[in-house]
């Protein structure tokens, strides 16, 4: 496993789903927190450490939102995403694309403004420093209102030239992807692409609503569609691509063990699969920890790891010439 691990740590990589609050590192948010005079209900990193811990989705965004309080001054959101960046080179990913939640931050009184701009400048420096390319993704929380986010799509359109495409996080249960149709088709409007978190802890139907309703160009997680044999043909003929994230299916409960995880079964039906890390701060493991994690468990080979790599890149929104440059270096 020793050589497999090295295989994996030294080939260049995209990450397609990851969210960047969920980068927020225990002792940046204690140094934050601190920075910004706001107190935190854990007495130290280790104890905060200590309660990450996940039964279900629910428990996880609790904590999620809890940590995104201390997030207040542009330059907080600058060095969230610095951070980041800073474990993508370590990971050898040389393309992210990341996702953000401004109602996290709006909903406080964060302007829209303070968030995008701290984003945007770490990732611009991200480029010319770490030569890492970039796209931004902006999610609506589908456990808030469709009025809510007709708001943040709005305040996002001064930034138009920042954003990529606009996506669906946050709790899946009660809140199917047609509570957003309408949404959707006006961002498509602006020229917006669209994702979504579809089939995580959400039914096969769920993963229907984001094809055809939100017309997506990428199912983020997509579990639940083993369960529809009619899904996944549709999915492997369409090749839609699913961002497949091990470590935080594990430690959400979404498989019991990731021997039993489906990722092998989809490569082999012919899904587009692509493997990244979520919310790596929380769940254990960023990309190269997911990769080795997921190869082990599932006995891959170094052609299978190639093929989830090779896709991550042809899934992406880099651009035809940028695309062809990373999977030539595969």
């Amino acid at each position: 496993m020793d050589n497999l691990a090295q295989f994996i740590r030294q080939l260049p990589k995209a990450e397609l789903h990851l969210h960047i609050e969920g980068t927020f590192e225990p002792g940046l948010m204690f140094e934050i927190a601190e920075r910004n005079k706001i107190k935190l209900e854990y007495p130290s990193v280790e104890s905060l450490r200590e309660a990450y811990h996940f039964t279900q989705l629910q428990d996880f965004l609790n904590l999620y939102y809890a940590g995104t309080r201390v997030l207040i001054e542009e330059q907080d959101f600058y060095d969230l995403t610095w951070n980041y960046l800073i474990k993508a080179k370590e990971n050898n990913i040389v393309h992210a694309e990341i996702m953000f939640d401004p109602q996290a931050h709006t909903s406080r009184g964060v302007p829209f403004e303070k968030v995008i701009k701290g984003i945007n400048r770490a990732l611009s420096d991200g480029a010319e420093k770490l030569r890492i390319t970039s796209r931004l993704i902006m999610s609506f929380l589908r456990h808030l209102s469709e009025k809510e986010a007709f708001t943040v799509l709005d305040q996002s359109l001064p930034y138009r030239e920042m954003i990529t495409a606009v996506g669906l996080d946050s709790s899946e249960q009660g809140n199917p992807p047609g509570k957003f149709e309408r949404v959707f088709a006006k961002a498509r409007e602006y020229g917006y692409l669209t994702v979504a978190h579809a089939g995580e802890e959400g039914p096969p139907e769920n993963i229907w609503g984001a094809l055809y309703l939100l017309h997506v160009s990428r199912i983020d997680h997509g579990n639940s569609a083993m369960l529809d044999g009619v899904l996944i043909e549709t999915l492997a003929e369409i090749q839609m691509p699913l961002t497949i994230c091990p470590l935080s299916n594990l430690r959400l409960k979404v498989v019991d063990d990731l021997s039993h995880h489906p990722l092998k079964a989809m490569l082999h039906k012919g899904l587009k699969v692509t493997v990244n890390s979520d919310d790596p701060a929380y769940f254990g493991g960023y990309l190269n920890d997911n990769l080795i994690a997921v190869a082990q468990a599932l006995s891959l080979t170094e052609k299978e790891i190639l093929q989830l790599i090779r896709n991550s890149f042809e899934a992406s929104f880099l651009t035809g010439e940028l695309r062809r440059k990373y999977t030539g270096l595969l």
